[in-house]
């Protein structure tokens, strides 16, 4: 067990601290800090760049303390916390599996890391050197609890800054129609005269005026 534990902290921790230096600095063909929040933004996650910052702080400090084994439940726990994220604003809505866009492997993760909290990292490691090694089903819970805890703040974060719905303002009622309220809510075209007159008024002044010249 004591090989085992390493071999699943090494590949557990190792692509964390992969993910968050993509994150981060771009390294290992990674967009970098700035895109990255740029696609945080995209999801919902404002402000981008303190969550996209969050994240990838939370992968590599997380990812490196589970394969040095340096205080596991703490490092487990930020594993959790961007694990329970992306479920949350990316996969759920596609079901459970992978191939679909769905969150299996996130949940694969999630729980590696609750397991190395529960079990300890084992004697090949930092916690187990510095004698203060913690293991028990106390310190899985407090992992998974402090995720949970991590990614609910993260929500909640971004549900407050979530830019407001706002309803379409009404159109103005066109000329000649009601406001549907007012019956009388008709509009005069502005080019109709007020008076027309008759065109028998018209040719009768015209024969008076030639009958008087005449």
């Amino acid at each position: 067990m004591k090989v085992g534990r390493l071999l699943l902290r090494a590949a557990v921790g190792g692509f964390f601290i992969g993910h968050g230096t993509q994150k981060l600095f771009g390294w290992f063909g990674g967009q970098g800090l700035k895109p990255s929040a740029e696609h945080f933004d995209g999801m919902g996650l404002k402000p981008g760049i303190v969550h996209a910052t969050a994240a990838g702080v939370a992968e590599t400090f997380g990812g490196a303390g589970v394969l040095l084994g340096y205080r596991t439940p703490l490092a487990s726990a930020s594993i959790v916390s961007v694990m329970l994220t992306a479920i949350n604003r990316v996969h759920f809505k596609n079901g459970p599996w992978a191939h679909k866009g769905g969150y299996e492997y996130n949940v694969v993760l999630a729980a590696a890391a609750v397991s190395l909290a529960e079990s300890g990292p084992g004697a090949l490691s930092l916690d187990a050197l510095r004698g203060k090694e913690k293991s028990g089903a106390i310190w899985g819970v407090f992992s998974l609890a402090a995720g949970v805890a991590g990614a609910a703040g993260a929500h909640f974060l971004a549900e407050s800054r979530a830019t407001p719905v706002v309803a379409a303002p009404e159109s103005a009622p066109a000329a000649g129609s009601t406001n549907g309220t007012d019956p009388v809510g008709v509009v005069a075209p502005a080019e109709t005269p007020a008076y027309a007159a008759p065109a028998e008024e018209t040719a009768a002044e015209e024969t008076s005026s030639e009958t008087s010249e005449a």
